[in-house]
């Protein structure tokens, strides 16, 4: 069931408040009810999210021979062409009528922790071509992670444990993060023939960051085994972030917390946005948080190394690393 006129009322939590309860009760019931909510008042500015975007829409402007020289390459970064993602196979007729590039955490190559499975060499368009572009686009992923800090502070209280849980150095303190540049279109969506910007799915990881710019498009479904499903609508905020929790979470959480389905529709008219992907380091051990347990509830999953974990789930899905959150 779309339904365009079914806007989902998120709630909203501002980062600056000094009522930190207030923000802490807000974001525990978004996050039981669907994972998903607002963060406004953020720290990033206004005028340094118009630049990002703006360099984004430089990128896919450029002619696609130029973007292909910068094909994902083995470490899952760089550029994803039109339909080269397929989220939703069961009910896609054809891959996402989106295309993308991948930026993540890049080490020096004499660190001993940069062959890991989710670091690596970033690929950069020219700097002949997009001045500059490297250079906007590390600041902001490097200005995102605290943002997302910010709020896994506020996660760690609704979950009763201490503010800081989450920087310890195994968690954020070595971050899998992935920085996504996403462009639309402007293909019409049509649900009945198969047809998406981006097929139905939930993420993978801990917490995903999302900026988009005024066009519409996000729908979530807060009971996936609904039948028919039912879709709501996430409109764009101004000066704010969508924020989503991932399946990790969900299950780090003992399913207190939600990880909901999204899919994105295609209205015909072009649309950017940026998903910021944020996972603990490769060896972090994912298991059921000591507030999440009790006997009557007792833990749902068996530990599991983060890197491990993200592996299954890619290779569960597909047989490789293709389908990495996606949004």
């Amino acid at each position: 069931m779309a339904d365009y006129k079914n806007v989902s009322k998120l709630n909203s939590i501002d980062l600056s408040s000094p009522h930190i309860p207030t923000s802490v009760s807000l974001l525990k019931q978004a996050c039981t009810d669907s994972g998903f909510f607002y963060v406004t008042n953020h720290g990033i500015s206004e005028e340094f999210m118009d630049e990002v975007f703006a360099e984004s829409k430089k990128f896919f402007d450029l002619p696609l021979e130029e973007k292909m020289k910068l094909l994902r390459n083995e470490k899952h970064r760089g550029y994803t062409p039109v339909l080269d993602e397929l989220l939703d196979p069961a009910n896609q007729l054809h891959g996402d009528h989106k295309e993308g590039f991948y930026i993540g955490i890049e080490l020096p190559e004499d660190d001993p922790e940069a062959q890991r499975t989710f670091y690596g060499p970033n690929l950069w368009p020219d700097s002949d071509i997009l001045p500059g572009w490297r250079q906007t686009m590390e600041k902001y992923h490097q200005q995102a992670l605290e943002v997302v800090k910010k709020i896994a502070r506020l996660i760690a209280l609704s979950l009763d444990l201490d503010a800081d849980f989450f920087e310890q150095p195994e968690m954020l303190g070595k971050p899998i993060a992935v920085l996504r540049l996403l462009h639309y279109g402007g293909q019409v969506s049509d649900p009945l023939k198969g047809i998406y910007g981006a097929g139905a799915h939930s993420d993978y990881g801990l917490i995903t960051l999302l900026a988009t710019d005024s066009v519409s498009g996000l729908q979530i479904c807060k009971d996936k085994d609904a039948e028919p499903r039912v879709w709501e609508s996430v409109e764009p905020l101004k000066g704010a972030f969508v924020v989503n929790l991932g399946d990790m979470l969900e299950r780090w959480s003992n399913c207190i917390f939600r990880s909901t389905l999204h899919r994105v529709l295609g209205n015909g008219q072009e649309r950017y946005s940026i998903p910021y992907f944020v996972e603990p380091s490769h060896d972090c051990v994912v298991e059921c948080l000591p507030t999440c347990h009790s006997k009557q509830n007792p833990p749902k999953f068996p530990p599991i190394k983060c890197e491990t974990y993200l592996l299954q789930r890619y290779q569960d899905t597909h047989a490789d690393l293709s389908t990495y959150n996606k949004h």
